[in-house]
C-alpha cells in the first residue's frame, strides 16, 4: 500500500454509464453528495433517454451521469471525463469521444462479449482499437458483475436483484480511487432502502466489496485527492437539485408572505419532481392537487389566488402551451400566480429528457391579445430557490402571473447549496387591501406600481366577480367600451414596466475593458462564465452579461449593451433572446445557437469566441 501513489486534484469530471436499468443515476447522486458532504463544490448532468426501458444493450438505451467536483468555485458539469465508467459496450461507444488523454476508463469485462459488442454495432471483438481509444487512457477491466454474483452469495436473492447491485460495486471502486470513505454513502443508502432491509443489506456488502477489491490490488497506478473548498462562507450546506429547490423556494415564500401554499399541477417530465416534493410537506401547510389535465392544474391553482393563497403551477413546455389561455385569465382578473416551466427539447412531446432553452417566445408572447406578464429565468440549481422566491414575491406583491423558466439540466441536474436563514430573506408583502385604506375599492390601485389592491371573499365591503372580460377602470364592471380598453391595456403595461425598479440592474463580469460582450440568460451561465474566465486568463479582452429578468428586462440594459462594439447572444434556441433584445435594444447582435437537447461545452464556446475576436 506504501507504493501507491496519491496525486492531488483541485477539480475532476467523473461520468457514470450505463444501462437504463443499471442504476447510473442513482450511483452518480451517491457519489455527488458525498462529495457535497466532503466539502467540495459539485456540478451534475443526468443524461437519461426519455423511452421507457430500450433494448438493453443498445446505444439508445445509453444512461449517464455526469459531476464536476472541486477545491473551489465549479460552474458546469465539465466537458469530458476524467473518469469514466462503461458497465457496456454501447456505454462506452456513447461516451468514446468524451474522455480526456490521460484519463481513466473502468469497465464491466463481464459485459464485453461478442453478443454485448454485437448489440452495440462494435464489427471487432476488440471495441477500444475499433473507436481509437488513446493508449494514454488508463484501462481498468473488473469482472464486476461476476464480483457482485459472489459478493452475494448466500443472500437468498434472484438473480436479477444480484445484478442490480453492480452499480454499487462500481461506487465502491470509485470511492476508493478518490479516496471517499464509505461511511457516508452506507447513510445514504440506509435512508433510500429504510423499508427494504435485505436490499440494503445486499447494497452495503457490495459497496464495501468494491472499496475493498479496488484497494486490496491496486488497480491504478495512483488514488486521487479533492481538498475541500476553502472559498465556501460558513454555514450549513447541501446538494440539491433545481426542482426541489424551487419547491422550496416556494415553501419559503408562503412562509414569509404568511399565506398557504397551494400547487395545482399535472405530471410532466422534467417538471413532475416540484409536485411530487410539495406533496410531502402536508406538515408546512402545503396544499397539492394532481389535477387531470394542464387546464384544470392552473385554472385551480387561480382559484385559490382568488381565494387569497400563493398559488402555483409547475409544467414544461407542451403544458405551458396548454396554459396559456388561463395565463391570460390571470393577466386579466389581475391575479397572482407563479408558473414553473422547466424547460425540455420540442416542439410537441419532442425530447422530453434533454434540455433547451426553446420557450421563451412562448412564455413573452404565447396569449391572444395584450397579455404582458412577469418572466424571469434561474440559472443554476441553488439559485432555483432564489427566483422561485423572487417570482412569488414579484406575483404577490404586484398582482400578476410570473412565468419562471428553469430546464431540464438545472431541474435534474445538482449543485452545492448554502442553507438560507429564513429572516435573511427579503421580506413579501401581499398587495393586500388594508383596513385603514381609505376610499379604497376592488378596482383601486397603487397609483406608483400600478398594481390592483387584493380584495379576496369575505373581506366586507369588498364583495366582487372577477373573470376575463374586460373591466371598467373605475368601477369593475364590464365594459366593452373602446377608450376604456385602451386604457386597461395600457395600465396593465404599465404595471409590468414598472417592475424594472425594482429588479436588480444588470451586472458585468469579465474583463471590464473588453470590446466583445457575451449575454447569456438562465441555464447558460456557468458555461459561459467559465469560457469567458478562461479567455480572459488567455489575454483575450471578453465580458459577459448575464440576464435572469427577461421581461421586464434591467432598467440599465440598454446602457450596458451600447457599450460594446461586438455583442454575441448565446443560447440554446435558434435566436429567441436575441430576436427580443432586437426588439427592445435595437442594434447589431451576434448568435451563437445550439439546439441539441444538450447544454454548451466550453471547448465549443472559447473556439467560437476566439474567431470572433480575430
Amino acid at each position: 500500500m506504501s507504493n501507491l501513489k496519491k496525486t492531488e486534484l483541485e477539480n475532476v469530471v467523473v461520468r457514470f454509464s450505463g444501462d437504463s436499468g443499471d442504476g447510473m443515476q442513482l450511483t452518480g447522486t451517491l457519489f455527488s453528495n458525498l462529495s457535497a458532504i466532503l466539502g467540495n463544490e459539485i456540478s451534475t448532468f443526468p443524461d437519461f433517454p426519455s423511452e421507457i426501458r430500450a433494448p438493453q444493450g443498445t446505444l439508445g438505451g445509453v444512461s449517464g451521469f455526469q459531476v464536476h467536483l472541486g477545491a473551489s468555485k465549479i460552474y458546469t458539469p465539465g466537458d469530458d471525463a476524467d473518469v469514466l465508467v462503461a458497465m457496456n459496450p454501447a456505454a462506452l461507444k456513447v461516451n468514446a469521444n468524451g474522455i480526456k488523454r490521460g484519463g481513466v476508463l473502468i469497465i464491466d469485462e463481464d459485459s464485453f462479449q461478442k453478443s454485448d459488442l454485437d448489440k452495440a454495432g462494435f464489427k471487432t471483438e476488440n471495441p477500444f482499437e475499433e473507436i481509437g481509444i488513446s493508449d494514454t487512457i488508463q484501462l481498468i477491466p473488473a469482472p464486476l458483475t461476476t464480483l457482485t454474483q459472489s459478493s452475494l452469495e448466500g443472500y437468498n436473492l434472484d438473480n436479477k436483484s444480484v445484478l442490480r447491485s453492480k452499480n454499487m460495486f462500481a461506487l465502491g471502486l470509485i470511492c476508493w480511487l478518490f479516496n471517499r470513505p464509505i461511511d457516508q454513502a452506507i447513510h445514504f443508502l440506509q435512508n433510500k432502502f429504510s423499508k427494504k432491509p435485505s436490499i440494503l443489506e445486499a447494497n452495503i456488502k457490495v459497496l464495501t466489496d468494491g472499496y475493498n477489491y479496488g484497494n486490496n490490488l491496486h488497480l491504478s497506478v495512483s488514488t486521487y485527492t479533492i481538498e475541500k473548498s476553502h472559498e465556501l462562507p460558513k454555514g450549513r450546506y447541501t446538494s440539491i437539485n433545481g426542482n426541489k429547490a424551487a419547491s422550496w423556494g416556494l415553501i419559503a415564500a408562503a412562509e414569509k408572505a404568511g399565506l398557504e401554499l397551494f400547487l395545482g399541477s399535472y405530471p410532466i417530465t422534467p417538471a413532475s419532481d416540484i409536485m411530487h416534493e410539495l406533496a410531502v410537506h402536508k406538515s408546512l401547510g402545503v396544499k397539492v392537487v394532481q389535477a387531470e389535465d394542464e387546464i384544470a392544474g392552473i385554472t385551480i391553482a387561480l382559484g385559490a389566488s382568488f381565494a387569497g393563497a400563493l398559488a402555483a403551477t409547475s409544467t414544461s413546455g407542451p403544458g405551458l402551451a396548454l396554459k396559456s389561455e388561463a395565463i391570460g385569465l390571470a393577466v386579466m382578473a389581475e391575479l397572482p400566480i407563479v408558473v414553473i416551466d422547466v424547460m425540455r427539447g420540442g416542439p410537441s412531446t419532442g425530447l422530453p429528457t434533454k434540455t433547451e432553452q426553446t420557450d421563451l417566445l412562448q412564455a413573452l408572447y404565447g396569449r391572444n391579445g395584450e397579455s404582458p406578464a412577469v418572466v424571469m429565468a434561474a440559472s443554476t440549481p441553488a439559485d432555483c430557490f432564489h427566483y422561485a422566491y423572487m417570482a412569488s414575491k414579484i406575483a404577490l406583491e404586484h398582482m400578476t402571473p410570473v412565468i419562471l423558466l428553469t430546464d431540464a439540466f438545472i431541474g435534474n441536474g445538482t449543485s452545492l447549496w448554502k442553507l438560507p436563514k429564513l429572516a435573511q430573506l427579503p421580506d413579501i408583502k401581499p398587495n393586500f387591501v388594508q383596513p385603514d385604506m381609505v376610499d379604497v375599492k376592488v378596482t383601486t390601485r397603487n397609483e406608483i406600481t400600478k398594481a390592483r389592491y387584493w380584495s379576496i371573499p369575505g373581506m366586507e365591503g369588498f364583495g366582487h366577480r372577477n373573470g376575463g372580460l374586460e373591466k371598467d377602470y373605475i368601477t369593475g364592471a364590464i365594459s366593452s367600451d373602446p377608450l376604456n380598453h385602451e386604457k386597461m391595456v395600457a395600465t396593465r403595461q404599465e404595471k409590468i414596466d414598472y417592475i424594472s425598479h425594482i429588479i436588480p440592474e444588470l451586472q458585468v463580469e469579465g474583463d471590464p475593458d473588453a470590446e466583445m460582450l457575451v449575454i447569456s440568460w438562465g441555464s447558460t451561465h456557468g458555461h459561459l462564465m467559465t469560457a469567458v474566465s478562461s479567455l480572459n486568463k488567455q489575454g483575450h479582452k471578453v465580458a459577459l452579461a448575464h440576464f435572469s429578468y427577461i421581461n421586464p428586462l434591467p432598467k440599465n440594459t440598454a446602457e450596458v449593451i451600447k457599450r460594446y462594439k461586438k455583442v454575441v447572444v448565446c443560447e440554446l434556441n435558434s435566436g429567441q433572446f436575441a430576436t427580443y433584445l432586437r426588439s427592445k435594444v435595437p442594434g447589431e447582435y451576434l448568435q451563437y445557437n445550439k439546439v441539441q437537447g444538450q447544454p454548451f461545452t466550453v471547448a465549443e464556446l472559447e473556439e467560437d469566441f476566439k474567431e470572433l475576436l480575430k
